[in-house]
């Protein structure tokens, strides 16, 4: 289509070539092609590069077999104005502005930013659109639409999106605000839908309507694949004789899918979330990189020109989470007799990235938590401590409503805030974070309810690589894959055989007690280490070898502080810390408690 006096309604735009190469041109139409994306026409005498990326075919068949075809039927030929280059040798029209830019570069391209202007404006300037900024990746469910799978019966035969919308009235603008689309909704669904499928449809039509644009990303999930392409044009209302398809934007699809099985755990997570549109620009960058080498992101940087000291986004993506591997220097500071059971303590946090450390009082399970954290974290800014306690709650844990002060009116009002774990994932799930590892470890892991702290979070400890709905916010949220969580839990309270069948099939249990390395042989190898007499440590082993009970064996940790060792440290500590517990131990049982357990008794029996 053109104007009345035979122009269209947009200027020339030019297209750079990479490496200081020249210039090609070419023009907006208004007219669309079969699927409803603008065309656009490459005007004859346009440079194109020489060569393709090796990823050109599988990222964009559509394009490549098109340049291949116009190369074999001599549209495209050898410039013989531009030694090295190719030019076209007639208008060529395609089927959207980034087809266009692609034939000529030979390679993946946003047509809606690369085409500029003479005065440098890009071609999404001269659009009707609300929503600026980098473009954005999306997911839009079609594989269960009222029972039809339209991914493969529709969208990706005619290469097309589509969203159901059946009572909404015809001619809703394109740039519709949300408060406007609101009162649409409100009035054409007045007796076809509950409030919250209400609030719901009006969030979906507006990112369908106004937040999607040309250049941007687009997702869906077919038998067990992961489907992507671009948008390539705006958004048409039609009315479809089922319902089903009121609301359409052309895509350009890839033709061959990804295994959903063989996708990231973070991008499992987003595509978990239980919506029909759902915004995924948080993991772009890791479907930009799928079904490419980190070569082929390389040589397709190089081709855009892009600063080679800028990182390639894709590849910072994919860089893979690793928790060092223990060396002989750690366990010499952490005083455990073999580098071995601190590997098999990184394994099991590998395998299952919640791990408990049990046993009875004073056998170092914080210490030695917090510090085999920050050593795989890579230090403390990556670690976070809490205690539970019999009223700890989901609100203290997660996320709750509490009492703030505005600053500046002085009033108080609830206010949804996060908690120690909600605030430790966000920082995990940063960009740039998501291949470090973080540590959340929970001190007395077995003193609270942890049914009632987790809450709908202890699904999310099982399946990683799924999303659940949160209870205050209504957010989708998923644990970072680079989250790990350590418990502690004493003995002494309460026996590990009362903890509760889901707690053990969501954490693995390593035991530190005196009557096992590393704890047994702790105080022996610390008291090496410091010079001093091993007599505490063969007292210690005398002492625990009266307990009958291996839950109330006393640990290490009561004899491996500075003041034990001073003149009358050792009587002292024994008196106040020690047998205070084995006083409440034999509580209601008439045991002669010092008799039995006080050092001049276990002394007397040494000799």
């Amino acid at each position: 289509m053109t104007m009345a006096d035979g122009s269209t309604p947009y200027p020339e735009f030019r297209l750079r070539l990479p490496g200081g190469g020249p210039e090609a041109r070419g023009r907006l139409l208004t007219e669309k092609g079969t699927n409803g994306s603008q065309k656009f026409v490459v005007l004859a005498g346009s440079a194109a590069r020489p060569e393709v990326v090796p990823s050109f075919s599988i990222r964009m068949p559509s394009s490549h077999r098109l340049r291949q075809r116009l190369i074999d039927e001599g549209v495209i030929t050898d410039s013989v104005t531009r030694p090295g280059w190719l030019e076209t040798r007639y208008d060529v029209t395609c089927n959207s502005p980034s087809a266009a830019a692609e034939i000529l570069v030979g390679r993946s391209a946003n047509g809606w930013l690369e085409w500029k202007s003479v005065e440098g404006h890009p071609l999404s300037d001269y659009l009707d659109q609300v929503w600026w900024g980098p473009n954005r990746s999306w997911l839009v469910r079609g594989s269960n639409v009222s029972g039809l799978d339209l991914v493969r019966r529709l969208w990706l035969p005619e290469g097309v999106v589509t969203l159901q919308a059946r009572h909404l009235r015809q001619g809703v603008e394109q740039c519709v605000s949300k408060d406007r689309l609101r009162a649409v909704v409100g009035e054409d669904y007045a007796s076809t839908a509950t409030y919250n499928q209400k609030v719901q449809l009006v969030e979906e039509l507006h990112m369908f309507l106004s937040r999607m644009r040309p250049g941007d990303t687009m997702c869906t999930i077919s038998g067990g694949y992961l489907f992507v392409g671009k948008i390539t044009g705006e958004v048409e209302q039609i009315a479809s004789e089922d319902g089903r398809t009121d609301m359409r934007r052309p895509v350009d699809w890839a033709e061959q899918g990804h295994p959903y099985e063989d996708l990231p755990e973070t991008l499992q997570q987003k595509l978990s979330a239980q919506h029909d549109v759902v915004d995924l620009t948080a993991v772009k960058d890791l479907i930009d990189g799928l079904g490419m080498s980190d070569e082929d992101l390389i040589e397709e940087a190089e081709a855009a020109d892009l600063d080679p000291s800028v990182e390639i986004p894709a590849l910072t993506a994919r860089r893979e989470l690793e928790l060092p591997e223990p060396t002989d220097g750690l366990t010499a500071e952490l005083l455990v007799h073999d580098t071995e059971w601190l590997r098999e303590v990184r394994d099991l946090l590998w395998d299952e990235r919640q791990l408990v450390l049990y046993g009875p009082p004073g056998t170092g399970k914080t210490y030695l938590a917090l510090r085999l954290a920050e050593y795989l974290g890579g230090g403390p800014e990556q670690v976070k401590l809490v205690q539970f306690h019999p009223s700890y709650a989901y609100e203290d844990f997660f996320e709750g409503f509490r009492p703030q002060e505005d600053p500046q009116t002085r009033e108080v009002a609830f206010r949804l805030t996060a908690g120690p774990l909600r605030e430790l994932a966000d920082l995990a799930s940063r960009e740039g974070n998501r291949h470090i590892p973080h540590f959340l470890i929970i001190d007395e892991i077995n003193r609270a309810n942890l049914a009632k702290v987790f809450g709908e979070l202890y699904f999310l400890l099982e399946y990683r690589n799924r999303s659940v709905r949160l209870t205050y916010s209504g957010e989708d949220f998923a644990l970072p894959p680079n989250l790990f969580v350590i418990g502690t839990m004493n003995t002494a309270d309460r026996s590990i055989a009362l903890v509760d069948a889901a707690m053990r099939r969501r954490f693995a249990f390593v035991e530190l007690s005196p009557r096992t390395e590393p704890t047994s042989g702790l105080l022996r190898r610390w008291l090496a280490r410091e010079g001093k007499a091993p007599e505490p440590a063969d007292l210690l082993d005398a002492l625990n070898s009266r307990i009958d009970d291996a839950d109330f064996h006393i640990g290490p940790s009561y004899l491996m502080k500075k003041g034990v060792h001073r003149e009358g440290g050792l009587e002292r500590t024994w008196r106040t810390k020690i047998l205070p517990l084995l006083e409440e131990h034999h509580y209601g049982e008439g045991v002669d408690v010092e008799n039995r357990y006080g050092l001049a008794a276990l002394r007397e029996s040494s000799a």
